[in-house]
């Protein structure tokens, strides 16, 4: 299951976008991270999600609001046993293009260019912890959601 851009940055005179992330059950929504210029808040429609903020791991349900600021290491997961998803304010707006282009550099190069995908980190002031994947899912029972089969 992929993210739905509800509103682009255009929508909001650039100010934020707001984006669904539904989530299979036990799914590892995205390693640690980091974005140097946006600050997020996942607003919970359904299930229950684990988020780690920093050394902080909180949790949280439908009605319930997590803030994210820029500059702090986190990562979030389905924590719960059925699907979940969730809404998230990205302000300011712009990072929603990340997506669209590191699908492009995916689809025409798969993982053999991690240049390009370094490149595109920078382009954008956002950082990422692969290897935080193998310890989220261990010390949380999950599954990459990208890949539900792959296990460690």
């Amino acid at each position: 299951m992929g993210a739905r851009f509800v509103m682009e940055g255009g929508d909001s005179e650039n100010r934020f976008s707001l984006v669904e992330h539904p989530i299979i059950p036990k799914g590892l929504a995205a390693p640690m991270h980091l974005h140097t210029r946006e600050d997020e808040y996942s607003y919970i429609l359904e299930g229950r999600w684990g988020f780690q903020l920093g050394d902080e791991v909180v949790y949280g349900e439908p009605g319930d609001l997590v803030y994210k600021p820029r500059n702090v290491w986190h990562s979030f997961w389905n924590a719960g046993d059925t699907p979940a998803r969730l809404l998230e304010v990205i302000s300011p707006s712009g990072f929603e293009h990340y997506f669209d282009e590191f699908s492009q550099i995916f689809d025409q190069h798969g993982l053999e260019r991690m240049d390009l995908f370094q490149q595109l980190n920078e382009a954008y002031g956002f950082q990422i912890d692969f290897d935080s994947i193998e310890t989220l899912v261990k010390t949380h029972g999950l599954v990459p959601a990208a890949d539900p089969s792959v296990t460690f």
